[in-house]
């Protein structure tokens, strides 16, 4: 690693994005982040806060995802850059274009625009997802073993249905076309499944955090879907970019999956390290009961059909060996969000 290198990485105020910048400024990179507004206070205190201790070494930029040539300022001058900015939303979708497939397709346009005008930057890492990998569990059935690898793309997913999944596999597909069309960088994808574990900042607007607090508030507490839930580390993934920036491995994309575990397995763990002091779930709700319901709790009942009761895997053979990622274990990760919940009162 030469950390002579300047790397920008942007929706710096992010979840995902705080950790990469946090473990670079460690390491003592020069780092840049990009935030839509300097001036929120609240998402970007954290960052702030870095800006004081770090002089000289962290930059924060304005930048907006669909203005033309928004980051060139923050790209200039750049050797890596860190693509991590795009909308994670799950529920209160009502214009899915506009919340989620604008920013994230034409945010990844303008972010490869800005690179490809400046010849300083060498390499891209993007922060996909494994929603850009499948579509929905069922269709593991079909696969060996249930289990998804990197050579497999979401062909499930629309604007209708499952807008998020949608949105992330047009912005990678977007991403790998221009790295076609170009020969001065290489790319890079970490595609990362269910992101957990203590957040840099007290901001709960995350779909991960909300999950944290929802669980800590009593949410889930009737009961739960048989999901299976495909974990990482938040802090796993923000290695993955680091590494990913610097490894002399081939481009390509990277299954960021600590472990698959089931919902209610999930949720025992959560119960037996806080002593039934979290009120989580004790039983599993039956599919039918859960496509009965699923309007009246912001799902649709075609996501029950084709997600609940059907067990699937993903390979992480590749990031582990490629990226040298040892994964953090499972139990680890959510006993630290919840227990960092807690003691900051998160709600």
């Amino acid at each position: 690693m030469n950390n002579n290198q300047t790397i920008l990485v942007t929706g710096g105020a992010g979840y995902i994005a705080s950790w990469v910048i946090c473990y670079l400024l460690e390491k003592g990179y020069r780092v840049r982040a990009t935030v839509r507004d300097k001036s929120n206070g609240y998402k970007i205190e954290h960052l702030n806060d870095w800006v004081k201790k770090y002089p000289g070494s962290f930059d924060i930029f304005e930048s907006d995802l669909l203005v033309d040539g928004s980051f060139d300022a923050a790209v200039d001058g750049c050797d890596i850059v860190m693509h991590t900015a795009s909308p994670f939303l799950m529920g209160g979708i009502k214009d899915p274009q506009k919340q989620l497939v604008d920013p994230a397709l034409k945010g990844t346009r303008n972010v490869l625009e800005s690179v490809n005008r400046f010849s300083s930057v060498k390499r891209v890492v993007l922060t996909s997802s494994i929603a850009a990998i499948y579509g929905n569990a069922r269709e593991a059935l079909l696969l060996p073993d249930n289990t998804y690898n990197e050579s497999h793309w979401n062909t499930l997913s629309s604007l209708t249905s499952e807008p998020y999944k949608y949105s992330k596999t047009l912005a990678e597909k977007e991403a790998w076309k221009m790295y076609e069309s170009q020969d001065n960088w290489d790319l890079f994808v970490i595609n990362p499944g269910f992101v957990l574990g203590p957040p840099c900042s007290n901001r709960t607007d995350s779909e991960s955090i909300r999950f944290g607090v929802d669980i800590v508030k009593g949410k889930f507490k009737a009961g739960i879907p048989d999901f299976t839930f495909s974990v990482v580390d938040v802090r796993d993934v923000a290695r993955a970019h680091i590494n990913a920036a610097f490894t002399d491995s081939d481009p390509g994309r990277h299954i960021a999956v600590a472990e698959g575990i089931s919902a209610l397995d999930f949720m025992k763990i959560i119960d037996n390290h806080f002593k039934g002091s979290v009120p989580v779930p004790k039983r599993t709700v039956s599919k039918i009961l859960m496509y009965l319901i699923a309007p009246m709790i912001g799902l649709k009942r075609s996501f029950i059909k084709d997600n609940v009761g059907y067990p699937h895997h993903f390979d992480n053979t590749k990031i582990k060996k490629n990226l040298s990622i040892k994964f953090l274990k499972f139990e680890k990760t959510i006993i630290d969000q919840i227990e960092y919940t807690l003691d900051h009162k998160l709600k």
